[in-house]
């Protein structure tokens, strides 16, 4: 059978997702239901609560998505359906990959488990698809901080990830401690705007020692200096600490963009919507001579079109799963063949 339109189902962690793409490349529709609001109040993800929440969102979305697509329930001009299998919350998951085999035998489609690390290589495609190779690609979300290269589609190689807590995590952690809510990302992005960056000299760890990463200890830096200086205003702490974890950020990227030739520097991930982070990768791509591709802020956080762009290309030349198909919470990204 030719393979057209791939519906993706995104249930990985705290956000209810379903698109339809066609050929790997085109956005035909995409619905995503955010359950912020609930976890606000916890300060984070409560994994219980995310599973029970997927499984009352999933069918709404999914008729609003296949709707949109000019589809229904009967999965007409849907020819795959696509589901994040791994990493993430494990009840999350299963809500997801059980309704993904579900819809699959219902339509007599193939089905495709994706890894959600994956999909967010594949989100930059979505928009931009002649973005030139390699790439060079910082995923920065709440669960992974890493620096891959990508020859094409598919082909990647790691070269360094967090060695302790990820960035968005990081950041989820002193916005808590700072008593500025959750997400933590956002609202350290807009108090830091009222804040000097220069206020407080947090360290940049590892900076300049290869291409892993540590968050941890800026984080209990902000901790120690907050206690021991209570006045300090608030806006300083974010913005100096937002300052510390970009510098890191920008700075490792370049240096592999240089060290692999990349033509581009892309982000991926929720924390690629931070405003100081796009800048600034903007800007030292504009002065090394590439590209600079930062991804609109819909397709930064969790989606499912991405999810159904990395099934498209898993099932053309992969194939599809078996109906067996379980979930890993802990799925790695494995280098493919460069």
């Amino acid at each position: 059978m030719s393979l057209h339109r791939v519906l993706g189902i995104e249930t990985s962690c705290d956000e209810t997702a379903a698109a339809v793409v066609d050929g790997g490349t085109t956005i035909v529709s995409s619905v995503v239901s955010s359950q912020i609001d609930l976890h606000a109040r916890y300060g984070g993800v409560v994994p219980e609560l995310a599973g029970r929440a997927h499984v009352e969102l999933l069918t709404p979305v999914l008729e609003e998505a296949l709707a949109a697509a000019g589809s229904d329930a009967s999965g007409a001009g849907i020819d795959a359906v696509a589901v994040t299998h791994g990493p993430g919350l494990v009840g999350s998951l299963l809500v997801g990959v059980a309704e993904a085999k579900a819809l699959a035998l219902a339509w007599d489609v193939p089905c495709v488990g994706v890894n959600h690390l994956e999909a967010h290589l594949f989100a930059s495609l979505l928009e931009q698809p002649d973005l030139g190779w390699p790439l060079l690609v910082l995923l920065v979300s709440g669960g992974h901080t890493l620096l891959v290269v990508v020859s094409a589609p598919g082909r990647y190689r790691l070269l360094g990830g967090t060695i302790d807590d990820a960035a968005g995590e990081a950041f989820d952690k002193v916005a808590r401690f700072l008593g500025l809510g959750y997400p933590g990302g956002p609202a350290i992005d807009r108090v830091a705007g009222d804040g000097d960056p220069q206020a407080v000299a947090f360290p940049r760890a590892l900076l300049g020692q290869g291409y892993d990463f540590s968050f941890s200890g800026v984080k209990t830096s902000v901790v120690n200096w907050v206690r021991k200086h209570p006045d300090v205003a608030t806006a300083d702490v974010a913005a100096s600490f937002q300052q510390a974890v970009v510098d890191v950020l920008v700075a490792k990227a370049r240096a592999a963009a240089a060290d692999v030739g990349a033509k581009a520097i892309c982000l991926a991930g929720g924390v690629a919507a931070n405003r100081l982070l796009r800048r600034r990768i903007e800007e030292v791509c504009a002065a090394d001579g590439i590209g600079a591709f930062l991804p609109s802020r819909a397709l930064c956080t969790d989606n499912a079109a991405m999810v159904a762009a990395a099934g498209w290309w898993r099932l053309a030349n992969d194939g599809p799963s078996p109906l067996s198909l379980g979930v890993d919470p802990g799925l790695r990204l494995v280098p493919a063949p460069f």
